[in-house]
């Protein structure tokens, strides 16, 4: 997302960090016979770790799979390309595709890539220890819509008032803001992610994850289909997404290794930083459910959450308590 560049950006000058750059990774392994086009939700960055380990270690063309893996210039748009037919697969967000549901789009989630949400509400102010301590103060965010349904609900949950805390949208400079005190806490920094950089910088942040204070828990990140797809090349997707795990799996099994491959396909990413992020992150790649596949996506998570966008306005229709938004189908061990 852009807040990856805003953030790295900042850090780099206020606090002297690596930043991310953006770049664009095509491969294609000899080895394969059929081609997928994947458009990541936007620059290559640890979330992505096992996709990266996966195509190092030919999991894909092993597969017979030809991966050609893009980055898109809006985060808004891998969705939008998807519907449109451009690319085969995206990644994106649990909340954004049912958004996009509810407009109509055919599109499926066919696994989780992160089981829990990212998302936080973080402080770097003195004194900020959870949302009861955001009263009478100023909370920034990325001008998102659910973001700020995240905020309402989080007050309600204290039992702060909502007009007690002023909103701002500081666009995706959320560690800047934070940084230069024009809020006192944010809405939308990743816990693995600004979170690791900023306690990398000697910052203590204190960090509150949306499950903990009232947001039903989500999928930050899922793998995403047009309907079409799943019909008309349901073995490729299959064979994608258990060469995907495949990935995860070695990374879980050897971060250094994983994240090496990560960096030399995003020689931007600060070593040290890319490191200690995918370790971070990687009990969130994982379903803590026994004999759960990786990519597994609870349904009644995915009923809770959806209900909770459509009573939140953000979804003009309630989503059905059917796997019709996601399916496992395509997990190891799941469907025919």
């Amino acid at each position: 997302m852009k807040r990856l560049l805003a953030t790295a950006a900042a850090l780099l000058a206020l606090l002297a960090l690596g930043a991310c750059g953006e770049k664009k990774d095509t491969t294609t392994p000899s080895a394969a016979t059929r081609s997928l086009t994947l458009m990541l939700d936007y620059l290559p960055n640890p979330d992505h770790v096992g996709l990266y380990e996966a195509l190092a270690a030919g999991d894909f063309a092993k597969a017979g799979l030809s991966v050609n893996v893009q980055t898109p210039s809006d985060p808004a748009a891998p969705l939008k390309l998807l519907e449109a037919g451009k690319v085969d697969l995206a990644i994106s967000y649990e909340p954004e595709l049912l958004i996009a549901r509810d407009k109509g789009e055919q599109l499926v989630s066919v696994g989780a890539i992160s089981q829990v949400p990212l998302t936080t509400l973080m402080s770097l102010k003195k004194g900020v220890h959870g949302p009861a301590d955001l009263r009478g103060g100023r909370v920034g965010t990325a001008g998102i819509p659910y973001q700020s349904a995240y905020l309402t609900t989080i007050l309600q949950h204290a039992g702060v008032p909502r007009d007690s805390v002023k909103e701002t949208n500081v666009g995706f400079d959320l560690v800047p803001a934070m940084l230069s005190k024009k809020v006192d806490a944010t809405l939308g920094a990743y816990w693995n992610v600004e979170g690791v950089q900023l306690r990398r910088a000697g910052k203590h942040p204190t960090i509150i994850r949306m499950e903990q204070v009232g947001v039903p828990t989500y999928n930050e990140l899922v793998l995403v289909a047009r309907k079409d797809t799943l019909s008309n090349r349901g073995d490729d997707v299959r064979a994608f997404v258990q060469a995907l795990a495949r990935g995860y799996a070695a990374a879980k099994a050897n971060p250094q290794a994983a994240t090496d491959a990560l960096v030399r396909a995003a020689p931007d990413l600060d070593k040290g930083f890319a490191l200690a992020s995918v370790k971070a992150s990687l009990p969130a790649f994982f379903p803590t459910g026994a004999n759960k596949p990786w990519g597994w996506q609870d349904p009644a998570a995915w009923q809770a959450y959806g209900r909770w966008m459509f009573d939140n306005n953000l979804l003009g229709v309630l989503p059905s308590a059917g796997a019709t938004a996601y399916t496992n189908e395509f997990l190891a061990g799941q469907g025919s």
